[in-house]
Parts: C-alpha cells; structure tokens; sequence
C-alpha cells in the first residue's frame, strides 16, 4: 500500500508540474501573438504570467525583448543575463547575448555591450550582424573613453589654475569689523592746522625786573639798527634787468 501511495504522489507531482508547463505554454503564446502585433504592454503581461508558471529562459528572453522595446532597458539587461545562464540551447544562448549587447549599448556601457557581443559570437561566430554590432560598441567605447580623458585632462588643468590663482594672491589684511551704516553715519573730527599741531603749548609770561627789562630793551635796539642799515646798503645797489630772447 505504502509503494501504490508513492507512486500517485509522483504521479500528481509529474502532472501538476506538466499542468504548470502547459499553462506557462499557453501564456507565452498569447504573448507572442500579441508582441507581433505591436501590443507591448499586453505580450508583458502574458510574458510575466509565463513566467509566474515556470522560469523558462525563452520567457526570461521574450519578456527582455518586450521591455527593451518599450526602452526600459536596464530590466532588458536582467532578463537577458538570466537568460544566457538558464538557457542550454546555444541558438537561445546567442540570441540573448546579442540582446544583452544591444541593451548595454543603448544604456551608453560599451564596454559591457563589447564584451556581450563576443560572448555572442563565441557561439555563433559566423552572424554577421553580431560582428557589425560589436565593431560599432568598439568605435563608441573608444570615443568615450578619449571623452573621459580630456574632462579628466580639463579638470587636472582647472585645479592647477585655481592653485595658482590662489598661491599668487596676496592674503587678505585683517581689519576691523565696522558695519556700513557706521562708517557711513560716524562723523569725523576736524583735523587740526598742522602749524598749531607742531607748535608747542605758550608759557605764561612771567613780571620781569627793572635790570632785566633795560637790557632786553636795550638789545632790540640794536637788533633794529642792524636791519635799517642792512636795508640801506640794499635799496644803494644797483638791480639787474632781465634779458629777453
């Protein structure tokens, strides 16, 4: 009894899973109608309900080719890379790195995209539109990396002229803080006559005696005669006139 129950249990395990396979079948040729149809929205659906039965690589395949037609290319990428490791039939396998090439390079990775259409013709090396891809990922993967070495090449020479921008200037004197409403309301004292600021301060005079005021007469006098006779002899001398040319 115990052998009969086992085998039924295969059995209902065997058929369920040829039910789901059915199924998943049924799925992935109403997504296959639709998607030659142009229905991209609805093959996705069909495709996700195949696969929600049984992971197959030709779902994970066509389901990668209806997303990378509506351009969301970095779900294409995943779909194709589970695709190449599940799928065992070489034709599949091709197909999906040649698939996974194109959505690396649509998504500007030419050097992934590079790699996946070698990956391609190691399997296939005669398919001519795989080796057109890959020569044109290789053109645009060298142009991007010439790009990357000159803004790498701008950006070194931007610092360097920044540093000596900054090296050549001269640091800045500290002053102060005054806002400009102080400087500009603050009045400013008025500056003294330069002779008055020179000039020492007066003595207050002091009463002189009667010897001392004789003689302090006395010597103006004489300082008075001494310039009236200078002046005489001056006004006696005869001037020159100029000469005109």
């Amino acid at each position: 009894m115990k052998r009969i129950g086992i085998i039924l249990i295969y059995l209902f395990f065997w058929s369920a899973l040829d039910s789901e396979a059915q199924t998943a079948h049924k799925y992935l040729r109403k997504g296959d109608a639709r998607y030659k149809n142009e229905r991209l929205p609805e093959a996705e659906e069909q495709y996700r309900k195949a696969l929600e039965q049984k992971n197959t690589p030709k779902g994970q395949y066509n389901l990668g080719n209806t997303v990378y037609r509506q351009q969301r290319y970095e779900e294409a990428i995943s779909r194709y890379e589970e695709a190449t490791t599940t799928a065992k039939e070489p034709d599949v396998k091709a197909r999906a790195f040649h698939n996974l090439g194109n959505a690396y390079f649509q998504s500007q990775q030419y050097d992934k995209s590079v790699e996946a259409y070698k990956d391609a013709l190691r399997i296939s090396p005669a398919d001519q539109q795989t080796k057109l891809n890959l020569a044109q990922a290789q053109a645009m993967l060298q142009q991007q990396q010439q790009q990357q070495q000159q803004q790498q090449q701008q950006q070194q020479q931007d610092q360097e002229q920044q540093q000596d921008q900054e090296q050549s200037q001269p640091p800045p004197q500290e002053q102060d803080p005054q806002s400009p409403q102080d400087q500009e309301s603050a009045p400013q004292e008025p500056q003294q006559d330069e002779r008055e600021q020179n000039e020492p301060e007066e003595e207050t005079p002091q009463d002189l005696s009667r010897q001392e005021a004789e003689e302090l007469l006395k010597i103006m006098e004489d300082e008075e005669k001494r310039v009236q006779e200078k002046m005489r002899k001056a006004k006696a001398k005869p001037t020159k006139s100029k000469k005109d040319w």
